[in-house]
């Protein structure tokens, strides 16, 4: 007589592992021991389990009533090649471990990045993802209850809230490898430009100010604000500033704080008939894709993209798995190009 068939709750239940291992079983990952694959694989034919679509009664609930396989992910604008690229990491990871992406964009606001927050919980998602938060207006005490209820993993924020995981690039130490890349160069003044709505900017404005602190000049006074930094008309906006400014200062580089930014800086450069970086230098940061299409190519300093993504990834997936927190930081190196010389 045939055997009852059994759901994959009560499979990992005697088995002794959770549902997501069960999954991973079920559609031969190669992320789980031998032994315990094996162990499941015995529980699989006892039980009679028959599993159906990938396995959808993981859309049960192995955390309470929180659904497992969704995962949200909030980032503060689809206009920035940066987040794309953490976003392919974050996806990659997902997907292997059958966990699905639910995007949201905050668009620079931090209301708006609570609100998706509050959405996504009330969901009963099994995790969040927050690229690039806007700490400087976020209510911590809204974060530490959220932490109690659901994983969430941070990429590159500012503030540590107990109990949730980081991934971060040290920002700080890459902005002054950029800066003495420069200063190496012979550059004496470099004119920075920044944004707001980003802890990011923060970080880096407080490291080219200590880098340039020795300078014959206020490095205050050579940080120009093009307000947000990841919008549509961002690059537009660096154009506009610039083409106003250089020719009022004998700065002979411009650090930008992303990509975005150095695009700007390069067509005003172009505007204004300077050739780079015979007559000036400009610099990036983030080192995406759009680096390597600009002319000339664009001296970027590298935030290891992908490997964020993938990283936030394993850690929310451990989170919801083990409940355990974890920090990860990397290291941001200069990658030279064509946009950046000797200073004349």
């Amino acid at each position: 007589m045939e055997k009852n068939k059994s759901g994959i709750i009560e499979v990992a239940k005697k088995a002794g592992v959770s549902i997501a291992t069960v999954s991973r079983v079920v559609n031969g990952s190669d992320a789980v021991k031998s032994d315990t694959r094996e162990k499941v694989k015995k529980v699989i034919e006892e039980m009679n389990y028959v599993p159906y679509a990938a396995a959808r009664e993981l859309a049960s609930k192995e955390l309470g009533s929180r659904s497992v396989r969704d995962v949200g992910v909030i980032l503060p604008s689809i206009y920035n090649e940066f987040f794309a690229e953490v976003l392919e990491g974050i996806e990659n990871s997902l997907r292997h471990e059958d966990y699905f992406l639910v995007l949201n964009c905050a668009r620079n606001n931090a209301e708006r990045e609570m609100q998706c927050v509050r959405t996504l919980a009330g969901r009963k998602i099994s995790g969040i993802i927050v690229l690039s938060p806007n700490t400087k207006d976020a209510d911590e005490e809204f974060y530490k209850e959220i932490v109690q209820e659901v994983p969430m993993v941070f990429v590159n924020a500012s503030f540590k809230i107990p109990g949730a995981s980081y991934v971060e690039n040290d920002e700080e130490a890459g902005t002054q490898d950029a800066i003495r890349y420069l200063l190496e160069l012979g550059h004496k003044k470099i004119l920075m430009v920044s944004g707001i709505n980003s802890d990011s900017y923060t970080i880096k404005e407080e490291s080219f100010k200590e880098m340039m602190k020795g300078a014959d000049f206020d490095p205050s006074d050579y940080i120009i604000n093009v307000e947000e930094g990841n919008s549509s008309e961002t690059a537009d906006l660096t154009a506009d500033l610039l083409m106003e400014i250089i020719p009022k200062i004998d700065a002979t580089a411009i650090f930008c704080c992303n990509d975005l930014m150095a695009v700007g800086a390069l067509n005003a450069c172009n505007y204004l008939g300077l050739k780079v970086p015979e007559d000036i230098s400009v610099m990036g940061y983030d080192n995406t894709n759009i680096a390597n299409v600009v002319i000339p190519k664009l001296t970027s300093v590298d935030q290891n993209m992908f490997q964020l993504g993938r990283n936030a990834a394993k850690l929310l997936i451990e989170k919801i798995e083990t409940g355990e927190s974890k920090r990860v930081t990397f290291y941001n190196s200069v990658v030279e190009r064509e946009s950046t010389g000797v200073a004349k």
